[in-house]
């Protein structure tokens, strides 16, 4: 039997019945798809071996629409866990993958999101090792829902904390910001608007492992500002560490089309959700050093140094203009934008 030719155009209940039907999914799709020694064993988990700390991160992708520019609910649901995983200062290896598929939903689009989830775990070079598949009825869902959980081995030179943080550390991003957020909005129903703007959604870990081989512990702290934005992440750390932070408008990279979105949406690029891109907090001595290097690599060529912790006005975040005023730059109140990832 070929997993595009199950004998059903779209997911039904059976499939998730726990008999035959399912086992065809898993069978044909699932197991086909991502063939590996600790998933063929089709037991209810996985045993890995694991010398030294590890790092596990779980999250649930309930994002709408489930295709949109750049990407799709399932290679974002493994970048976004696997980032996580990088964010702790670990090598993620390994992740689980649970379904909650509504029922109707084609089963071209499931094959798409299947294959998309493996082309993505093999470019962040992580194993899908064990995982759940559920149909709910028609209606009681929203087409598909995917957790995932990451697994890592914590990097031996990470020493990854926000007490870490001290006035005078600069804080650096790794490319623009709210692709990823704009990139949902051009297309969701009832705003939809003429973009070319893409997802940014993409793997971290190899750019993490980079930084750390070459700077350990020297970095402070690594931190992706996925929902609420960076403006939410920044004003969470001043918050946790007792620190103001002073930030330079004119240094946060943000494309010309995302900023025009942003302004006829009446949003602010801040608050705006990112999949691809990471905070960095590191001493002043290497701050040239870290940028140098981030802009080398192909995920970061465009990162900057966008400002830095200081003492003058503690748990404030202040965005210095780029026409020389000062602003307060709160955290997000509310849902800005609903589900985004």
């Amino acid at each position: 039997m070929s997993r595009n030719d199950l004998g059903f155009d779209t997911i039904n209940l059976g499939h998730g019945s726990g008999g035959l039907m399912t086992r065809d999914l898993l069978d044909h799709i699932i197991f086909e798809t991502f063939n590996n020694p600790y998933l063929n064993q089709k037991h209810d988990g996985s045993i890995i071996t694991v010398d030294g700390e590890l790092a596990i991160s779980t999250d649930s992708f309930v994002v709408s629409p489930i295709f949109f520019k750049g990407g799709n609910i399932g290679e974002l649901a493994v970048n976004g866990t696997v980032n996580d995983v990088a964010m702790c200062g670990a090598d993620p290896k390994f992740l689980s993958l649970a379904f909650v598929v509504e029922e109707g939903l084609p089963m071209e689009d499931f094959v798409k999101i299947v294959d998309s989830i493996k082309k993505a775990a093999d470019t962040a070079g992580v194993q899908i090792i064990t995982g759940d598949t559920k149909v709910v009825e028609r209606g009681k869902g929203d087409k598909i829902f995917i957790n995932t959980t990451g697994f890592g081995k914590v990097h031996p030179k990470a020493n990854i904390s926000s007490n870490k943080i001290k006035s005078g550390d600069k804080i650096i991003i790794s490319g623009p910001v709210a692709q990823h957020g704009m990139a949902i909005m051009s297309q969701r129903d009832g705003l939809e608007f003429e973009s070319t703007i893409e997802s940014d959604t993409t793997n971290l870990n190899f750019l993490v492992k980079d930084l750390l081989d070459v700077f350990g512990a020297k970095i402070h702290l690594f931190r992706d500002p996925t929902r609420g934005g960076v403006a939410s992440v920044l004003s969470e750390l001043a918050d946790d560490t007792n620190l103001g932070i002073k930030l330079q408008e004119t240094e946060i990279p943000l494309d010309d089309q995302v900023a025009a979105a942003c302004e006829i949406l009446g949003l602010d690029p801040l608050f705006v959700a990112n999949e691809g891109i990471f905070i960095t907090v590191v001493g002043a001595e290497i701050a040239d050093e870290v940028v140098k290097l981030m802009k080398k690599h192909e995920k970061s060529p465009r990162a900057s140094c966008i400002g830095e912790f200081t003492s003058e006005h503690p748990k404030k975040v202040v965005m210095h203009s780029v026409i020389g005023g000062k602003r307060m730059v709160t955290p997000l109140l509310g849902e800005q934008l609903p589900r985004i990832c």
